[in-house]
């Protein structure tokens, strides 16, 4: 290690990335988006959620959804208020109809069984656990009607495949938490019935929102639940936020400035190619970032199958060096969120690969790694 604090470390100019956020969640938000809120602020900024200039927006995020993700007729864009957290309690309200099954690799995909298991009026959910680093999946079980997935682990970057489990029994319903997946990984609408996300990663907007793609069927069983003996909370109830989504809004006051930067990014991936246009860039990101962990002599991807690598959020470990130290360096230097999670508890580095994030930045990202390290030698 230098005699020097890591701090003092200075990156040349020509090396450093044009934009140095790389956080998986909140995560970069372009700055041509803070410029479209700021310069509709005057007009859009401190109105009302129910009159038109709001409700276009919605309505715009609502249709871009369906286009991004080619969804079938009768699929419909749901959203409400408190993220993927307050959606899993919706869940155990208007979803779940009695014992659910969960794939639990890593501290995201554990949450949602958490919140089913404090539940008094649902059975004890189904565990399918790996190791963090590796994913399970499903396994058809009867008494199971939902199957909760997780599209990507944030807390590990691990991504899988979605597939409906076979020898379901008829009417299961396939649950998916796409926080950090949606908008970067591909997916098959046949093979999910509920994909539920927040705009804070590969949207580029903030946080304290939810959307739920829901299926004709999922929509037919919030419907059913809404109508049982079942109490449920208001601003809990799927069938009130499905309500109040087509009429583009939300049963309480949303976060205008989340709307507008979603929208603008959506908008923004639809008009440069939709899902082929931002899958490609988070997996040119990925490229670059695993292929130089793979050559370099400290560092390794943590995800050992590349099947299993995340094209959204790459991890990857450090050997003989303190990752500590380096992203300590980084941020020094403008280059920030590249720490790893912090209940992994790994020496290692997390990059958000996002659709926003330019794939030259994350090339330039690992020439910044390897002069810190060389300078920390």
């Amino acid at each position: 290690m230098t005699s020097a604090p890591p701090i003092d470390i200075r990156i040349p100019a020509g090396l450093l990335p044009a934009d140095g956020r790389f956080g998986c969640g909140p995560s970069k938000v372009r700055p041509e988006a803070v410029a479209a809120l700021a310069e509709a602020g005057s007009s859009y900024l401190g109105t009302s959620h129910r009159q038109a200039p709001v409700k276009q927006v919605v309505a715009r995020i609502r249709a871009g959804l369906r286009e991004l993700f080619s969804l079938p007729d009768g699929w419909e864009v749901v959203l409400g208020n408190g993220g993927t957290t307050v959606f899993w309690d919706a869940a155990t309200f208007g979803l779940v109809e009695r014992r659910s099954q969960h794939l639990v690799f890593g501290e995201f995909s554990s949450k949602f069984a958490t919140a089913v298991a404090a539940t008094p009026h649902l059975e004890a959910p189904q565990l399918v656990e790996s190791l963090p680093g590796t994913h399970p999946m499903p396994v058809g079980q009867a008494g199971v009607d939902s199957y909760a997935l997780t599209h990507n682990e944030t807390s590990t970057g691990v991504a899988m495949p979605l597939v409906r489990p076979g020898a379901s029994d008829p009417g299961s319903l396939v649950l998916v938490d796409a926080t950090s997946a949606a908008g970067g990984l591909p997916w098959d609408p046949d093979e999910v019935d509920v994909y539920y996300f927040a705009p804070q990663k590969a949207f580029a907007s903030d946080g304290g929102l939810w959307l739920a793609l829901c299926s004709p069927a999922a929509v037919e069983r919030i419907e059913r639940i809404a109508a049982s003996e079942r109490w449920i909370p208001a601003s809990l109830d799927l069938k009130t936020a499905l309500d109040n989504s087509r009429a583009d809004q939300t049963l309480n006051t949303p976060a205008l400035a989340t709307l507008f930067l979603l929208d603008q990014q959506l908008q923004w991936m639809l008009a440069n190619g939709g899902m082929d246009f931002a899958v490609g860039r988070c997996r040119r990101s990925a490229a670059t970032l695993y292929g130089w962990a793979e050559a370099s002599r400290y560092a390794t991807p943590f995800v050992a199958d590349p099947k299993m690598r995340s094209a959204v959020v790459g991890t990857v470990d450090l050997e003989g060096v303190d990752a500590t130290a380096v992203n300590r360096v980084l941020r020094a230097n403008g280059v920030v969120d590249t720490d790893a999670y912090r209940k992994l508890g790994r020496n290692q580095l997390r990059v958000g690969m996002f659709p926003a994030v330019d794939p030259d930045d994350v090339a330039a990202l690992t020439a910044c790694i390897d002069h810190v390290v060389a300078a920390l030698a």
